[in-house]
């Protein structure tokens, strides 16, 4: 059988029991939207990752939408981000109204570049959106440093890095908020689609929290307030007070974890720990054995604990490397093959192939092998001998 890239059906076959009797105990209890599990989880996994607030939401998307919008970025904003990533990172920027502004990243981390960053900056510019991309961490000191200095916000996108290690903590993914998602194959998974933003500031959780739903209710009030405040424009006096679901200050999004996702999600971060050593575990087996291979194996930075979402080897000849991998069962992939700048949905902005060298090399010589921790040895002893007889 044909070696999957990402296996979930395995981690749920190990765990089960754990997860099957979570989500029937939801089942039974007729309480689908909300309640124990969804905040249980909010608090559960804001507690492992080193934040204040957790903010559940649909999606890892939605999640990066309600963080931009609860810190007022829109029309007329500008936000730095990476081509080198997945398209939702930049798409979150553009549904809010604001225009994404595309940087190269580091050729060792394929992370962030800050020096290109804070090039990258006009009068327009209101945040900051660096991927902690395949499970490495960026720079955060120095972007940090210079979102202090310019007076912007830091958002992280921790899509691919949960369980992530920057200088020993969790905590130091966090910028002014970051955003995490639970697709099923990601190293915190669940059983369909899922997503959180964390924060340590009250007011931009208590707006995310508002827009989720609908903008309803004494937060969507309170963050109406807010909006006026900081555009500077006064308060209208004839608002209608109200603190119920049909009270709407804010054109908001139907965004909710649902109760089940959040049930499993529970039992899965009790084993997060393990998932992440076992993926360090085949990472540091491959590195090993292919050091002295024509592959480039992944740079893990000095600050950095990778947590290897993926796990992804360069080579000039990638595609034909691909090509024979798939034939002899090893099922493999690029990450991503079509740069964010030149993609046609922001052709409008302008970019041109040879813009993001770094970035456009990645695309074309880089490919993922399975690094899941539910890997049999048998199954890794074959992934490298099939590697090291491809070169040959």
């Amino acid at each position: 059988m044909k070696i999957q890239l990402m296996n979930v059906q395995r981690q749920h076959e190990t765990y089960a029991a754990e997860y099957e009797e979570a989500a029937l105990k939801v089942l039974r209890s007729g309480g689908y939207i909300g309640g124990s599990e969804v905040s249980s989880f909010e608090e559960e996994f804001a507690a492992y990752a080193g934040a204040k607030y957790g903010i559940s939401c649909g999606n890892g998307t939605d999640a990066l939408v309600l963080a931009l919008r609860a810190l007022g970025i829109g029309k007329g904003d500008e936000v730095i981000t990476v081509s080198w990533t997945f398209f939702a990172t930049a798409e979150s920027i553009a549904a809010t109204g604001a225009t994404p502004v595309f940087i190269d990243v580091c050729p060792d981390t394929y992370c962030m570049d800050p020096k290109l960053a804070e090039a990258a900056i006009t009068e327009k510019t209101k945040a900051i959106m660096p991927v902690h991309f395949y499970g490495q961490s960026c720079d955060m000191d120095a972007l940090r440093s210079i979102c202090k200095k310019h007076n912007l916000y830091l958002v992280a996108d921790c899509a691919q890095s949960a369980g992530t290690k920057y200088k020993g903590e969790r905590k130091n993914t966090l910028g002014d908020v970051s955003c995490f998602s639970f697709f099923p194959t990601k190293n915190l998974g669940c059983d369909g689609d899922g997503g959180m933003v964390l924060t340590d500031d009250e007011n931009i959780a208590r707006a995310c929290r508002s827009l989720k739903v609908h903008g309803s209710g004494k937060d969507g009030l309170w963050t109406l307030k807010r909006e006026y405040e900081m555009k500077n424009i006064p308060f209208p006096q004839n608002m209608p007070d109200g603190e119920s679901k049909y009270y709407n200050y804010l054109i908001g999004y139907n965004s909710r974890l649902d109760a089940v996702q959040a049930a499993i999600l529970r039992k899965k971060l009790t084993h997060m720990d393990d998932f992440i050593a076992g993926r360090r575990k085949n990472a540091a087996l491959y590195n090993e054995a292919l050091k002295s291979t024509a592959y480039e194996t992944p740079y893990e930075s000095l600050d950095c604990e990778h947590s290897y979402y993926i796990y992804a080897l360069k080579h000039p000849n990638a595609q034909k490397i691909m090509e024979r991998l798939n034939e002899d069962g090893v099922s493999c992939g690029t990450y991503y093959p079509v740069p964010l700048h030149l993609q046609g949905a922001f052709a409008q902005l302008g970019y041109k192939a040879g813009d993001l060298p770094v970035t456009e090399e990645l695309s074309k010589t880089t490919f993922a092998i399975p690094v899941f921790p539910e890997l049999y040895d048998e199954e890794r002893d074959y992934i490298i001998s099939t590697l090291k007889k491809v070169l040959e």
